[in-house]
């Protein structure tokens, strides 16, 4: 069943793809990618991504998560990540994971059905997917072809697909998510904490505090889960937030960097090259030369 259901997927996908990866069935996405070798820095957000054509390499601070058709990749917390096709034309099914969705699910479960949450894991796991789990996107994305029964149906093959992951390989990933008292969800309070003020410089000890843990809890689980430091969070976040400006001010290095908090030029182009692997000026030029391409989930 699951290499027939794999290629019902690919079918779908394809027919159903279109340049804003949304669809009409609220959280679920699809993306399409032409060639390989085309590397991306974006956000990951919470989130499901099944590839069922190509192949992908996604990178989180040291750590490198390769995934391909029948595998897919879960984030919990919405982190920096950098990632490239090594295998085109590709094909991604992508569901947005909802905590307070997941919270239900787990709530829903029979006593003892689940083990218990444990330490944090990596915020990104990949395993390969069960054919069930490959069903269930199959039948979530026919419906975009009986859309009446999108309201009624739609939310009850979410709920499904979110059991299959609580209960799968990568299920400790999703529960944590799930889990409002969880260290993951101490973490990704200071995450968003960080993202919304990455131009401003903090202590580490008030992070913790605004997370709610101690500074040696806080700093152990926030390298678990996210790869990184807060301190080098921080400094992709502002990265990313630069390269994203400087596709439209390409001749304004120097302000770009300012305004997302670097107080020197050269430290800041010198962070840019080793981030980005060329300097911003160069970088942006390139980028507005590039045509977009679409990204797999």
């Amino acid at each position: 069943m699951g290499s027939v259901s794999l290629d019902e997927l690919r079918t779908l996908l394809d027919r159903h793809a279109r340049p804003a990866m949304t669809t009409a069935i609220d959280g679920v996405l699809i993306g399409k990618a032409t060639r390989a070798y085309e590397s991306s820095t974006s956000m990951s957000g919470t989130v499901l991504a099944l590839i069922a054509q190509g192949a992908k390499t996604l990178a989180l601070g040291d750590r490198v998560y390769e995934y391909r058709a029948g595998q897919y990749l879960v984030a919990s917390v919405d982190l920096p990540v950098t990632g490239h096709y090594t295998e085109a034309p590709a094909l991604g099914f992508g569901l947005v994971l909802d905590p307070a969705e997941i919270a239900e699910v787990l709530l829903q479960a029979p006593a003892g059905s689940l083990p218990p949450a444990g330490s944090p894991p990596s915020a990104i796991a990949v395993s390969d997917a069960s054919a069930e789990l490959i069903d269930a996107a199959v039948r979530l994305l026919r419906l975009l072809e009986t859309p009446r029964d999108i309201p009624v149906v739609a939310p009850l093959i979410r709920r499904e697909m979110l059991w299959r992951l609580v209960t799968g390989e990568q299920g400790a990933t999703v529960r944590h998510l799930g889990l409002a008292d969880s260290s993951l969800a101490h973490v990704a309070r200071a995450v968003q904490w960080i993202r919304g003020n990455y131009r401003e410089s903090f202590k580490v000890d008030d992070v913790a505090r605004r997370a709610g843990m101690s500074v040696s809890a806080f700093y152990r689980h926030f390298q678990a889960v996210t790869a990184m430091s807060p301190i080098q969070f921080q400094k992709q976040i502002r990265l990313q937030e630069a390269r994203l400006m400087l596709a439209t001010r390409p001749n304004d290095v120097t302000g770009v960097g300012h305004r997302v908090g670097y107080d020197s030029a050269s430290q800041f182009s010198r962070e840019y090259r080793r981030q980005f692997g060329e300097p911003p000026s160069r970088d942006a030029a390139r980028l507005r030369a590039a045509a977009p391409a679409m990204s797999v989930p």
